[in-house]
């Protein structure tokens, strides 16, 4: 209790100075001076009321005054016969006592008129302030749309937090449409390959996540999968019995994630029909109202293959273009599409991408790359900002204990490079951990084990299959070029006008060449000890060609500048406010949607001939370090849009904060909490024509919340009950002996 509102009273006095910054300017002399003469003057006070012992004027005047004054009333007091120790003490502690209570209101109010700060940490978003009519990019091309679905909700990215986001709007009752630009549904339990879920061990003892996550963790461990006939699984097994690694509870593979989110969604799509998703669908851009403020109508292409026996071919520095184009090819059909809100009805949109591609295109403010002290303030932040310095992006890929022959590692040897091999192979390292035995690489991320076994002690068997994404290995950190395009690049590219997916084609290559290099080196290093194959082709759990996931896994792309809330004009979770052992803290229980917890993991950045990145090296801390944190409804409230919600990566936070807010359990979490928003906004005649910024103002928030526990997005908040009863019982059992 006396923790938690002292990092009230922390957080509250940052934001006063952050509001006042010209107090800061008197010197240390001057200061001293000042308080001399003050302590004088209250001396004089203290001495005029011995004279009257009036001890109403005695109250008012230590309500008024701050600790230090309080002592130097209490000398001049003791000494006169209508006060003795005993009731200076009690007065002085009711005075303590009905001084917070009335700072915390007055806090409340003063946060409600607080004036702009001056540029600071405070105020940090790349792009312009949107306050008035907003000039959008507009498509050219714009072809005539041979489907126009009318939906209340849409989202766009079928990422894990897409998914949850249409999901809980469908729940809602709200007509939902999802657009994803892979075949697979889900994002990084499927597409990209990191389908074993990484959790807070702390949240897990506490038996603390929703019943949602649960739920959908269940729906993955029944489903049946397909795997090569020389596994000796048979076809229908259940992940349930073929799940057995370390770095959590559930592993599986890729095929099993991206069923059960299909099936998540047919199953919530029975409260609201109507509803429908399309796979294989690229984001083009948006129609906005007259104001810029009002998303309209959202535009895509889908793609149909016209061999039925298509794969990706799992390269998609290649296949990006294609799959953003509007024009068909001998490769897809292309079939344009407009998404709209029914005649006389609002729309509510989510971007859920891993990368906030809507934000990207429409020019909202975002933040991209690391963030500096003078920036944000955090004691870990990089020393500039630097655009270019995202975490490294990855993609994963499958070894198999299976005898092959030696063919994949012929067909590695053959993979010729940008760079040159050695410069990529000098950064492999399995940093001390055993290739297979125990806590091994391969057991690690195991996605299948023929054999119950346990993975801290136990050797794989044949058949058995890995997911490698490994720091020291398949991670590409290089910034040569940078992978996510920024205002100034996309401006000349010409996506404003045809959006293309924003990435670099070169920064995805570059990575594609990194990953196999690393699969020939383990092939290579390790086959000795047990038959080691590279899985790809048909036989390959991530549903391509080349055996790459079908796209990277993205640990942050583009992060919103949030709107005004919790002392900042631009609103943004920090590393302080994670972290058990800073100060700083804020309390975002007025607001939360969301309870969410892991370490702070920072895969840095780094160029390739430079060590001048701009990292935050020093930030990376395990999840005893960091306390379970409540998010707030305001972080998924982007600048200058009334209608759209962020559902996934790319909320309101810093660098730093990412490391935490990135894991699975994060971005299911979000992602939920933005379709359970939407769709209570939509579906409720009391909020038909609300803002997603008008909750916390109008003080919706406890009718939020009560719609969220319905669907099982439940968590818990601080215990704020008891500090209250401790303020009630310091008044109450005061003596008050006048």
């Amino acid at each position: 209790m006396v923790v938690r509102v002292k990092h009230q009273a922390s957080a509250r006095i940052s934001a006063w100075q952050n509001r006042k910054p010209e107090r800061k300017r008197c010197s240390t002399v001057n200061q001293s001076s000042a308080n001399s003469a003050e302590r004088g003057a209250v001396r004089q006070r203290s001495r005029s009321f011995n004279r009257s012992c009036s001890r109403s004027s005695l109250l008012l005047l230590m309500l008024a005054a701050p600790i230090w004054q309080l002592v130097e009333i209490g000398r001049g007091l003791t000494s006169h016969r209508c006060f003795g120790r005993r009731r200076v003490l009690l007065l002085a502690i009711a005075s303590a006592g009905i001084s917070f209570l009335a700072g915390q209101g007055v806090g409340m109010v003063l946060a409600r008129f607080q004036q702009l700060p001056k540029p600071s940490h405070n105020s940090f978003a790349t792009g312009d302030f949107l306050n008035t009519a907003i000039a959008r990019p507009q498509l050219s091309p714009l072809p005539v749309p041979q489907e126009t679905w009318n939906c209340d909700v849409v989202v766009i990215g079928g990422s894990l937090g897409g998914v949850a986001a249409a999901s809980h709007a469908m729940q809602s009752g709200a007509v939902t449409c999802l657009i994803e630009l892979t075949p697979w549904l889900g994002g990084q339990i499927s597409s990209q390959g990191v389908s074993a879920l990484d959790e807070s061990q702390e949240m897990r003892g506490e038996d603390s996540f929703s019943q949602s996550w649960t739920n959908f963790k269940q729906l993955i461990s029944q489903q049946p999968v397909k795997l090569p006939s020389w596994t000796g699984i048979p076809d229908g097994t259940k992940v349930t019995d073929i799940n057995s690694c370390w770095v959590g509870l559930l592993c599986f593979p890729p095929q099993a994630g991206a069923s059960a989110a299909e099936q998540l969604l047919q199953t919530s799509a029975a409260k609201a029909p109507g509803s429908q998703w399309s796979k294989s669908t690229a984001f083009k851009g948006a129609k906005f109202d007259h104001t810029g403020r009002e998303i309209t109508a959202v535009y895509a292409v889908r793609r149909v293959p016209r061999d039925p026996n298509y794969l990706p071919k799992g390269r998609l520095s290649a296949e990006l273009p294609t799959w953003y184009k509007w024009e068909s090819d001998d490769e897809f059909e292309k079939i344009p599409l407009k998404i709209q809100a029914p005649a006389g009805k609002r729309l509510m949109v989510i971007d859920a991408t891993d990368t906030n591609e809507l934000i990207g295109w429409a020019r909202v403010p975002y933040r991209l790359g690391s963030d500096s002290l003078a920036t944000t303030g955090e004691r870990n932040a990089s020393r500039w900002d630097n655009s270019d310095c995202t975490q490294a992006f990855t993609y994963p890929f499958t070894l198999a204990i299976h005898d092959d022959k030696g063919a994949s590692l012929k067909t590695l040897e053959t993979l010729e490079s940008v760079y040159p091999k050695e410069e990529h192979r000098s950064d492999f390292d399995l940093q001390g951990f055993p290739m297979f035995t125990g806590r091994s690489v391969f057991n690690y991320r195991r996605i299948v084990s023929t054999v119950p076994d346990n993975p801290y002690t136990s050797t794989p068997q044949p058949g058995d299959m890995t997911a490698i994404n490994w720091n020291r290995g398949n991670d590409w950190k290089f910034m040569d070029p940078p992978l996510i395009l920024n205002t100034e690049t996309l401006d000349k590219s010409g996506q404003r006008e045809n959006w293309m997916g924003g990435l670099s084609l070169e920064a995805l290559q570059h990575a594609e060449f990194h990953a196999l290099l690393f699969a020939h080196w383990l092939l290579e290093h390790h086959r000795q000890e047990l038959p080691l194959a590279y899985v790809s082709g048909p036989d390959s759990p991530m549903g391509t060609l080349s055996g790459l996931s079908m796209t990277p896994y993205i640990r942050e792309g583009r992060r919103i500048a949030g709107i005004r809330a919790y002392g900042q004009r631009e609103f943004a979770v920090r590393e302080m406010d994670l972290r058990r052992d800073m100060q700083g803290k804020r309390d975002f229980s007025q607001s939360a949607i969301a309870r969410i917890h892991y370490s702070i993991d920072i895969h840095g950045c780094r160029y390739r001939q430079s060590d001048k990145d701009g990292e935050a090296s020093s930030a990376s801390v395990m999840e005893e370090h960091v306390q379970p944190t409540l998010i707030p409804l305001e972080a998924l409230i982007p600048q200058g849009i009334d209608n759209l919600l962020i559902g996934g990566k790319g909320i309101a936070v810093t660098h730093i904060a990412n490391g935490m807010t990135r894991i699975h359990q994060s971005e299911w979490s979000i992602g939920a909490a933005a379709g359970a928003t939407a769709g209570w906004l939509v579906t409720q005649p009391q909020t038909a024509t609300l803002k997603p910024i008008d909750i916390v103002a109008k003080r919706l928030m406890p009718q939020l919340r009560e719609h969220m526990n319905k669907q099982g997005l439940g968590f818990k908040l601080p215990n704020t009950q008891a500090s209250d009863n401790f303020l009630k019982a310091l008044i109450g059992n005061i003596e008050w002996d006048w």
